[in-house]
This record gives C-alpha cells, sequence and structure tokens, in this order.
C-alpha cells in the first residue's frame, strides 16, 4: 500500500494518491491532471477511482477530466447530486482497491454530501481518514459554504458536531488525519501550518473535538467570527457539481501570444480586465494603464477570486516572461477559465513599442514616518484584514480591508497625497491598483508594510493578542 499527500501550498489544498496491487485511487484532485495520470502511468497501476469528498467551493477539482481521460470512477458520499456520470456511494459502503479497503463516512455538515474516506490496510486495520472540509488539523470545515441549502449555518453546524462525534472521534487514536486543506484555505477559520497529524493528537488539541464539549458551546464556537467567503465559491461548487471546459482547451486559448498592438487591441474591443502578475515591487515601477496587480507568488487565487467577481470576465495576462502557463493554470483552477491571450514579450515590450505607461510612487517606512512628523494629517490607509487592524495600527490611519475596498472609495481623498499599507505590501499594491485604475493619481505606497511602520516612531495602538479579539 502506497499512500501520497500532493500538496498545493498557494491553494493549501490537498490531493491524495493510493495504490495498492495495481489499482489507485485519487482524492479530491487538482484541475490539471496530467500529474496523476503520469505516477499511475509510472507505477504502472491503474486509476480505479475518483474520490470527492464533497463539492469543493475554492478550487475546480479535477474529477472530470481525470475520470475520462483514465477511466476511473466518480465516486460522491451520500447526498450528492452531480449533473455528471458518478457513483453515488452508500454511508458505511466499503470499496474495494487492491488489497485494501475504502469505507465511506458520511459527515454532513460543511456540506450535506460531505463524506470522509476511512483507509483500512492489507490486514483491514484502520489506517487513515481523508476527512476532506470535515476535519482539519486543529479546526472544521466553516458550515455557510453550501450552496442554495435550505439550512441555516447554524443547522449544519449541529450536523457537523453530530458527525464528528459518531464517525470521527470513535475511530483509534492512531488513524492517521489527512484534510483537504491547511493554513490559508479561506474553508475553516484557524488551520494549522500541519498539513496531516494522528487524530488522538487532534482529539487533545482541536477545540471542536474536546470531550466535554455540548452541540449549543460547538454551534457557537464554530459560527463565532466568520468572515464572509470570497464571491467565487458559489460559482466554483457549481462548476464541481455540473462539470466544466477541459484544462487543456482553457491552457490553449490563454497561451495565446499577443503582440502589443494585438494586445491593447484586444483590451479595447473586448473590455478585458488587465491583470499583471508581476511582483509588486516591479509592477510599481512600470505597468500599463488601467492594468490591476495581483502577484502570482503571493496569496493569489483567494485574492482574484475575491476581487474578480465575474469567472467570465475576460482576461489579459502580463507575467513574468515564462510564467504564463503558470499563471493560466491557477486562474483556472480557482474557475477564471476566459483568459483570452498574454502579452508576448512582456512590459518590455510594451515600452519597446511606445505605448503609454503608469507607475505608482512607493516609499520606505522611514519617509513616511518623515512625512508624518511634517504633518500629523496625512492620509494614512491600512487595507489589513479587521483582526489584523484591531490588534495594532497606526492610531491616525483609516480602515480600508482590501476586501471591501469599494466600500471605502467614497471616504479616500482624490486632491492629496494617500499613503497606503498592508502587513508586508503585498495587498498594498493590489489596492493601488485598482484606486489608480478608478482614478485616484496622489498614491503612495509603503514598502514593508506595517511590519516596517512599527518599527519607525509613528504612534500605533497598543497591541491586543489576535485572539482575544472577537
Amino acid at each position: 500500500m502506497k499512500v501520497e499527500q500532493i500538496y498545493t501550498g498557494c491553494l493549501a489544498q490537498g490531493a491524495y494518491y493510493i495504490e495498492s496491487n495495481g489499482e489507485a485511487a485519487i482524492i479530491d484532485p487538482l484541475r490539471e491532471i496530467t500529474p496523476y495520470l503520469e505516477k499511475a502511468e509510472k507505477a504502472g497501476v491503474k486509476i480505479k477511482y475518483v474520490l470527492e469528498t464533497h463539492f469543493h467551493a475554492d478550487f475546480v477539482s479535477g474529477h472530470v477530466d481525470l475520470a475520462k481521460a483514465s477511466g476511473a470512477q466518480i465516486i460522491f458520499g451520500p447526498n450528492a447530486q452531480p449533473t455528471y456520470d458518478a457513483y453515488i456511494a452508500k454511508d458505511y459502503e466499503e470499496l474495494k482497491l487492491g488489497n485494501v479497503t475504502l469505507k465511506v463516512l458520511h459527515t454532513p455538515g460543511h456540506t450535506m454530501e460531505s463524506t470522509t474516506f476511512l483507509l483500512k490496510d492489507e490486514k483491514g486495520k484502520d489506517y487513515a481518514i481523508f476527512s476532506g472540509d470535515t476535519l482539519f488539523i486543529g479546526d472544521v470545515g466553516r458550515p455557510d459554504l453550501a450552496a442554495k441549502s435550505d439550512l441555516t449555518q447554524e443547522q449544519l453546524a449541529g450536523h457537523l458536531y453530530d458527525s464528528l462525534r459518531t464517525k470521527i472521534m470513535t475511530l483509534a487514536d492512531d488513524v492517521l488525519v489527512y484534510p483537504a486543506h491547511g493554513a490559508g484555505s479561506a474553508c475553516g477559520k484557524n488551520m494549522s501550518k500541519e498539513t496531516y497529524d494522528m487524530l488522538g493528537n487532534q482529539k487533545q488539541t482541536n477545540y471542536a473535538l474536546r470531550a466535554d464539549m455540548t452541540k449549543a458551546e460547538f454551534i457557537k464556537e464554530v459560527t463565532d467570527g466568520l468572515m464572509a467567503p470570497p464571491a467565487y465559491f458559489p460559482m466554483n461548487v457549481q462548476m464541481n457539481k455540473e462539470g466544466y471546459a477541459n484544462i487543456a482547451d482553457v491552457l490553449k486559448q490563454g497561451l495565446q501570444a499577443l503582440s502589443p498592438e494585438a494586445f491593447e487591441a484586444a483590451a479595447n474591443e473586448t473590455g478585458a480586465l488587465i491583470l499583471d502578475a508581476r511582483k509588486p515591487e516591479v509592477f510599481t515601477k512600470t505597468f500599463i494603464p488601467n492594468s490591476i496587480n495581483i502577484g502570482i507568488d503571493g496569496n493569489f487565487a483567494p485574492w482574484v477570486g475575491t476581487l474578480i467577481p465575474d469567472l467570465k470576465q475576460e482576461i489579459l495576462l502580463v507575467t513574468e516572461e515564462g510564467r504564463e502557463e503558470e499563471v493560466v493554470t491557477r486562474l483556472a483552477r480557482v474557475g477564471y477559465d476566459y483568459t483570452i491571450g498574454y502579452l508576448k514579450g512582456g512590459i518590455q515590450a510594451w515600452e519597446a513599442a511606445g505605448k503609454e505607461t503608469d507607475s505608482i510612487k512607493s516609499i520606505p517606512a522611514t519617509e513616511l514616518e518623515k512625512a508624518f512628523n511634517a504633518d500629523h494629517d496625512i492620509k494614512i490607509v491600512d487595507v489589513r484584514k479587521d483582526g489584523e487592524y484591531k490588534a495594532e495600527h497606526v492610531e491616525t490611519a483609516m480602515h480600508a480591508p482590501l476586501d471591501y475596498l469599494n466600500d471605502h472609495l467614497a471616504e479616500i481623498p482624490k486632491n492629496e497625497p494617500v499613503y497606503l499599507h498592508c502587513a508586508g505590501g503585498y495587498r498594498s499594491m493590489i489596492a493601488a491598483s485598482i484606486l489608480k485604475a478608478r482614478g485616484f493619481e496622489n498614491l503612495i505606497n509603503v514598502e514593508g508594510g506595517f511590519k516596517a511602520i512599527a518599527e519607525t516612531s509613528i504612534p500605533k495602538t497598543a497591541y491586543v493578542c489576535p485572539s482575544t479579539l472577537k
């Protein structure tokens, strides 16, 4: 028996490869399926099952394409109603894979079709659970993402409480826990950076698995402090439930190399959004007017999903040379299938063609300190999340979280300098690019963000531990 976790850090997502006696199963695959096919081919095994723990909201799974390419059967647990061919397994049903067994444990709560797969080894001993978004390391799945559910988040949390206590916590302490996500995912509130653990350790350390916890206490703790999910989540659920375009076709369309003239014409004729995926510190110096910067090396997919609400929005790309396919792929992972091309030769080709460019001023925190000492009334805008701002912030700073920047446009002056910062510089450049495209001209990005500002003499509020905030 072989079990491999295939973890993708940019999505904080875990897919799984299980192999036994000439057969393999893939659990919660990513959309680009070639690595799974190559892995099975190299091992000389047949992919028998593609197992889905639920209809994912934060990424588009590769289950449909992988099943077509490999001849595998797609497996869901009870309550799932996909529109394509799939086998809907019964609760406690056992699926044979070579010399091992996968037992279906229906664990509703995160969603009503959520299912945990229990792997039994060659001797029939419980070895590991693939818990999807039911149980994370240090957390559990949020109960407010079930698309078009007629249940409240409190009712779903109640189902999750029962699932954990009747299906998961009854298992032995030496069973391994392999979840679908780790720290950084929006599918939970406070996941660990660890990507797997022993169940016994989770029983001791995971707040949601406390033995003395009542259902009412569980519901309150699990639903408390939930932030609104990214806007693209329901649309990803729909794609995972109803199917989607083949990833090869999406890549072919997105990887059309466009000359500066063709790129400019496409932008003017289609109304496509120009997405610049270069590093913030590079973007700030020279970029195409009205383009939005979301750097590929940061928390790319979640911010694209938060700030580009329409999955069918046509997108033109500016990237670092050689990273075009990576960017198109990562957009497709979260359902953005309408990339229509990229700027061949990058920003250098654009400049060489004599096309118009723009820039955003960036300064170190020490320059912000000088400006503040000269005028305490300068406009400082903090675009970090609510919890970060409440924990500690510049006393005079206006708070405009990047997630809700559009709600604060009227409060940000257009006729005076505006100093933008986040925690380290990634989000503030996104905010600056959005504001620049909206006609705000006098923008100044603070390099190093609040971490750098905290080392200056600019007055800050007293620090409050984030864990104490509600």
